[in-house]
């Protein structure tokens, strides 16, 4: 007997209503939301936010920019001082050792001159026997002539007349003198001085010592005149009047320059001016080199006080500048990309412009370019603007007026 396990007709219709009359009323639940929800309202535009910047009014003056550099004291003149003659050093002044400081033409050293005053009393013999025999030659060419003439004869050859002989004797008697006035050069060369007032750098004999022709004995610089010299990029030398080309200049027109260096832990102050630069540009560096003379460095005055310049002393070097006009003095930090600024329009909108930048510090820059007096330079935040952008100015100097107050206020 079989059983019948499949649903009835009636039993399926039971199943199947409650589900479809869920789904009839979520569909007109849907489609009432989407027919009766409210229309979407446009909300209000906000106003562009017109941003503030702070800016500086541009002041074109007429200024002298100084420029810094560093450089190396060294000697105008420094020589080897040589031997010209051989022999043993029998004196030695108290003056020549390393150091020491000489005035000009004082006798240094002297080299044993026995030998060379033998060697004169020589050579002047040989100019009284060459005197002698040229005497001797005249009066016999005086007699010659007198004995021809005695003949009837006019002519007579150069050889009866002792010509040659007399003119032997004048060659003996110079070269006799000349072999007295070396004689008495090597005898004056035995004492060794310089023609300038000077120091001792180095020696390198000493009493006692034999030295020949060319041997060092001493290396000593000039001391009435240092040197210094000083390295320039282009744009430092553009701001300086350097001395170029063969023209003369007057030392009132060279640049002026103060030296200031460190000895015995005392920062002192000397007085220099450039009198002149390099052959060439450094073809390593493309630099300028700038010569630094200053005058007497070595004396020191009761009234002033300032130690003697050390030869060899690391210095820095304030340099004072031409005169150029309508230069702009700015807030380091106006400028970008090395010589961009952003300045302002008569609508407060943004320009770009391109200028000079003569020199400049961690503080401030110094420039040139197309800006009107009283131009509106912006300061800081470049970053966030736009060439044609409308801004609101804020003059920098209020604007930091308004910080301090309110920092001052949250410190309360």
């Amino acid at each position: 007997m079989k059983v019948n396990n499949r649903p009835s007709t009636s039993q399926l219709w039971r199943r199947l209503l409650p589900t479809a009359a869920i789904l009839v009323v979520g569909t007109a639940v849907v489609v009432g939301l989407a027919v009766l929800k409210p229309a979407p309202q446009t909300a209000p535009a906000k106003p562009a936010t017109i941003p503030q910047v702070s800016v500086v009014f541009a002041k074109p003056v007429d200024k002298s920019l100084s420029v810094r550099s560093q450089g190396t004291v060294t000697p105008r003149r420094e020589i080897d001082v040589v031997a010209q003659v051989a022999g043993q050093i029998r004196k030695v002044a108290d003056k020549f050792a390393a150091g020491g400081f000489f005035p000009a033409g004082e006798q240094l050293l002297e080299i044993d001159p026995r030998d060379y005053e033998l060697a004169l009393i020589k050579a002047a013999a040989k100019v009284a026997e060459s005197a002698q025999l040229l005497a001797t030659e005249k009066g016999r060419g005086r007699q010659a002539k007198k004995q021809w003439r005695d003949l009837g004869n006019n002519e007579a050859n150069e050889l009866f007349l002792r010509k040659p002989q007399l003119a032997a004797a004048y060659a003996n008697i110079a070269a006799a003198k000349a072999d007295r006035d070396r004689a008495l050069l090597d005898l004056e060369r035995t004492k060794i001085s310089v023609p300038f007032s000077g120091r001792v750098r180095s020696k390198s004999v000493d009493l006692g010592q034999y030295v020949t022709p060319g041997t060092r004995v001493a290396t000593v610089y000039d001391t009435s005149r240092a040197e210094i010299r000083l390295p320039l990029t282009d744009r430092q030398s553009g701001l300086i009047a350097l001395p170029r080309g063969s023209e003369y200049h007057p030392s009132a027109q060279l640049p002026q320059v103060t030296i200031s260096g460190t000895i015995g832990g005392e920062i002192y102050e000397w007085q220099g001016r450039i009198v002149r630069t390099d052959a060439s540009i450094d073809t390593d560096t493309r630099l300028y080199y700038a010569i630094v003379e200053i005058i007497d460095p070595f004396l020191v005055h009761p009234d002033v006080t300032h130690a003697p310049l050390e030869v060899g002393l690391f210095i820095d070097a304030l340099i004072t500048g031409r005169t150029i006009a309508d230069v702009i003095e700015i807030p380091r930090r106006a400028v970008f990309k090395n010589n961009r600024i952003y300045c302002l329009d008569d609508d407060d909108r943004v320009l770009l412009k391109h200028v000079q930048v003569l020199s400049s510090d961690r503080e401030k820059a110094w420039i040139k370019g197309d800006i009107r007096e009283g131009e509106a330079i912006i300061v800081g935040g470049q970053n966030f603007l736009s060439v044609g952008r409308r801004v609101r100015a804020v003059a920098l100097q209020k604007h930091i007026e308004n910080t301090s107050l309110k920092t001052a206020s949250s410190n309360r």
